[in-house]
């Protein structure tokens, strides 16, 4: 048995998920007591076991394992039933957990978080969390229209997992007429915050009864705590540093040394900087409907030391379920990273599962491939046809429309079915 303590705060959907793997395997899994978020997890004896000072964080009875991260966790502390038994009912139930992780989360967080004070109120980022959300349930919904479990024909972390990670939704924004629109996915949640083991943990749900309302009380009040909160550390700091003895100052050379400009790693850098402000037009983008965003972008437009490219899949017939197909925009914006700060784009999925297509029109600073420039940015972009387009035409500007608003057909006539931005 993985007998051990979980360091959490009251009420965290993702300790819910080793809590309740715990009570199905049967691990003796306590909660540490007298835990406080913002002080426990920030301690010298807490950093010293978990550096990154997050939680959930598990410490095994003999304090020889000690974990972070949800979903490894609730994996440690599970039982094979729970994991799967054979090799390809794990590699499902993690397929499941990875789609949770990286489709529902981030989602459900964006769209849930503003009506709880936790995030400022953005409508269009709002807006678009929800449809991401949804979209993401609808195909959920299909999946369970002939299951009664996520992988097998009982419960297993991937029901624990997408359980969990759905908990402020169901609580928070998804009212009863979106309940009703998904039948097979209400019936899930149901079945699984009924069963014993799972209310030991959760206790009775209240499910979102009304449509959710936006109070900036919440969100003001909640900031003004945080910087109160700011101030008395700072001012517990500066007595801190004033008790200490000032130290000597640093030879001349050092601070020349220390002064000197660090070289460049941004492969960005090596070409003019033109006029087109990425970073306001990507700020315009996410705080403003396409109505205004798209006129600005071409107000802004620098075509002499930027370029706009159209990306197109080239092996649609592999892309298999939509949520799959997803996954493959979502890994390579990821492994993109670095890129983001002289880059934009919008990539589609048009269809539906076993007929889709994936594209997308990108902007970078520059007229070549931007992936040539880094060997780090070269694992994905081959799986594209790239073609550069001329910013004074006007396919371009209706591609640009269609892409930036996340409406139109490919080139097949498959409708729109969901987007992702990079920025």
């Amino acid at each position: 048995m993985a007998a051990g303590v979980l360091y959490t705060y009251p009420q965290n959907f993702r300790a819910f998920k080793a809590l309740i793997a715990a009570q199905y395997s049967g691990t003796d899994l306590k909660v540490a007591p007298g835990f406080v978020f913002g002080e426990t997890n920030k301690s010298e004896d807490f950093l010293k076991k978990f550096p990154a000072g997050k939680v959930p964080a598990y410490e095994s009875s003999d304090g020889k394992v000690l974990l972070t991260e949800s979903n490894a966790i609730a994996y440690y502390v599970a039982n094979e039933a729970l994991r799967g038994e054979d090799l390809e009912t794990r590699a499902r139930i993690w397929q499941w957990a990875s789609w949770a992780d990286s489709e529902l989360l981030p989602a459900s967080c964006a769209w849930v978080f503003p009506y709880l004070g936790i995030m400022q109120f953005n409508k269009v980022n709002v807006e678009r969390a929800k449809s991401d959300l949804l979209a993401a349930l609808r195909m959920l919904d299909e999946h369970l229209l002939t299951r009664t479990f996520l992988v097998t024909e009982r419960v297993t972390l991937a029901d624990i997992i997408v359980f969990s990670s759905l908990l402020h939704a169901f609580q928070h924004v998804l009212e009863p007429s979106m309940r009703s629109d998904l039948v097979n996915v209400s019936r899930w949640f149901s079945t699984l915050a009924h069963q014993p083991k799972v209310a030991a943990v959760v206790g009775e749900l209240t499910l979102c009864s009304a449509a959710p309302v936006y109070d900036p009380k919440k969100y003001q009040e909640l900031t003004h705590a945080k910087k109160d909160s700011c101030k008395k550390d700072k001012k517990a700091e500066k007595k801190e540093q004033q008790s200490k003895k000032k130290e000597e100052a640093p030879p001349a050379e050092q601070v020349e040394d220390e002064e000197k400009p660090k070289e460049s790693k941004d492969p960005f850098d090596l070409l003019p900087k033109g006029t087109f402000n990425m970073d306001d037009f990507k700020r315009c983008y996410s705080n403003e409907d396409e109505a205004k965003s798209i006129p600005y972008f071409w107000e802004k437009f620098d075509p002499e030391n930027y370029s706009i490219w159209y990306a197109e899949y080239k092996y649609p017939e592999e892309l298999s379920k939509v949520f799959m197909s997803c996954n493959l925009i979502t890994g390579m914006f990821q492994r993109l990273d670095k890129m983001r700060k002289q880059a934009f784009a919008s990539v589609c999925l048009f269809g539906s599962d076993d007929n889709s297509s994936i594209s997308g029109v990108w902007v970078w600073r520059g007229h070549e491939l931007a992936f040539k420039l880094s060997p780090d940015w070269q694992i994905d972009y081959e799986s594209y046809d790239w073609k550069k387009l001329d910013p004074k035409s006007e396919e371009t500007k209706k591609l640009v429309q269609d892409y930036f608003s996340w409406s139109g057909v490919d080139k097949q006539g498959r409708k729109f079915n969901q987007g992702k931005i990079f920025k």
